[in-house]
């Protein structure tokens, strides 16, 4: 997201009167109405409150799930993947206009009643996507008063770029919700209005006579409902520690590749996804990176917002598509969810795992930070003797001058609470404590305990 003080696409999740608009279709897929079953696996701890996270990632939960064309695999990675396609469809590239027949199947999840009724929900999904193939991510919502959304497209997606561009899809509506990006969202919380359910449905596609297939790891969504508030309750300090995570400033990268919105302040979430990548031993080839102009420096930097770009979006700042990205990494999981204060990340800290944050402030609420912005992402890499915040802010104008050290309560008001005062001094949104956490595929006991107790299923 851009650190300019200007009104990002993302504030519209705070006035969000949405003009009705028919939800977008995509390619055809069978809609697996019928045979559909409740979750029954054990409840995800659901943050006090405000937030529940469920995550398909086992061999049994993806045999829980309906299949047409598609089976589940076990296996030290187990998954879902191609067997024989349902079907043939096509889909025409908005943002190339070529049109191509796939073959595909689906798999849909079980009804997951909410421990919160929601008030948003966001899809996150770690997947292969070998040349010749794709996903798409959907969620159906039932309403409070029993009525159910449409399937919404949460996500078309490739970990490259040359057969479909990785999308987003805007203008999905039935009046009550809308898909803003990567975020459903009830219109008009004051209602009363709620998710109270949801399905999910992956559709996998891939070359029609082909052999390859992608393989979804990991499936998770994220439904919460926060309070909206302009200031939250400070915490306790609890914790004095810093982790050895790389630095990279996304300032280095002005002006570089306008086609993947032009480095510089725009690339505050790749960046910190990369340092965060590379904490965890993730590393790229010089074959994956032989396409960056050799002049500039940091190329893994380049890469990870051409990984990211979301091209309806026009930016690198798709949540789930960066948590997918990280996901492209060897025995790396990555996904998008909501914590509920600076204890959640202390215990995170602890156990080794960093974590990255996004909020939205003015520049004199963040001491020592420089800047305003109406979205970024940071990487908190620690805590102060005093239990201030450390972190990794890519919005530094060289690697050296990334590590920050934060006041704790100005970092935990800004990161944590919903509405804020922009420059004109209208009120806007926060995000609420949203949070991208990357963790290895198989966590050590401490990483577990932590990742358990701040909501994740792992």
């Amino acid at each position: 997201m851009s650190r300019a003080e200007h009104p990002s696409r993302r504030t519209v999740l705070a006035a969000a009167v949405a003009a009705a608009v028919a939800a977008s279709t995509g390619p055809a897929s069978a809609d697996p109405e019928n045979g559909m079953t409740t979750d029954t696996a054990e409840p995800t701890r659901a943050v006090p409150g405000t937030v529940d996270n469920r995550a398909w990632f086992s061999h049994r939960d993806w045999s829980s799930g309906t299949a047409k064309g598609t089976r589940a695999v076990a296996g030290t990675h187990p998954g879902v993947e191609i067997a024989k396609p349902a079907g043939t469809t096509s889909y025409t590239d908005p943002h190339t206009g070529v049109t191509a027949r796939w073959e595909y199947g689906t798999w849909t999840s079980p009804t997951h009643r909410l421990t919160v009724p929601a008030t948003e929900a966001i899809v996150s999904w770690n997947a292969r996507t070998p040349a010749g193939t794709w996903i798409q991510a959907e969620l159906k919502g039932t309403y409070s008063d029993g009525t159910s959304t449409p399937w919404y497209v949460m996500g078309r997606w490739a970990a490259g770029d040359r057969d479909i561009r990785r999308t987003s899809v805007d203008d999905q509506s039935d009046g009550r919700s809308t898909v803003w990006t990567d975020t459903l969202a009830v219109d008009d919380p004051s209602t009363g209005l709620r998710l109270t359910a949801y399905r999910l449905r992956l559709t996998l596609y891939r070359k029609p006579g082909g052999t390859a297939t992608p393989t979804v790891w990991r499936l998770a969504t994220m439904g919460s409902d926060v309070p909206d508030r302009f200031t939250v309750p400070a915490s306790t300090p609890g914790l004095a520690r810093e982790l050895a995570v790389p630095r990279y400033s996304q300032e280095i990268h002005k002006g570089q590749y306008p086609e993947y919105d032009n480095g510089g302040e725009a690339w505050c979430s790749p960046t910190s996804s990369q340092m965060i990548i590379e904490y965890w031993g993730g590393r790229l080839t010089p074959a994956q990176l032989a396409w960056v102009d050799p002049s500039f420096a940091d190329p893994q930097v380049c890469h990870a917002a051409r990984y990211t770009y979301d091209h309806q979006y026009a930016g690198c700042g798709n949540w789930p598509f960066n948590a997918a990205y990280a996901a492209t990494f060897k025995d790396l999981r990555g996904l998008v969810t909501r914590l509920v204060s600076l204890t959640d990340l202390e215990t995170l800290i602890a156990a080794g795992v960093p974590a990255m944050t996004s909020q939205s402030f003015l520049k004199e609420e963040l001491t020592g930070a420089g800047y305003g912005t109406a979205g970024h992402l940071m990487t908190v890499i620690g805590f102060t003797a005093d239990g201030d915040v450390i972190a990794n802010d890519p919005a530094s104008e060289s690697n050296e001058a990334v590590r920050r050290v934060y006041r704790r309560r100005e970092f935990e008001n800004i990161w944590l609470r919903t509405k804020r005062y922009n420059a004109s001094g209208k009120v806007a949104s926060g995000t609420g404590g949203v949070c991208y956490l990357y963790f290895p595929a198989r966590p050590t006991t401490a990483q577990r305990k932590a990742l358990n107790a701040v909501g994740v299923r792992v």
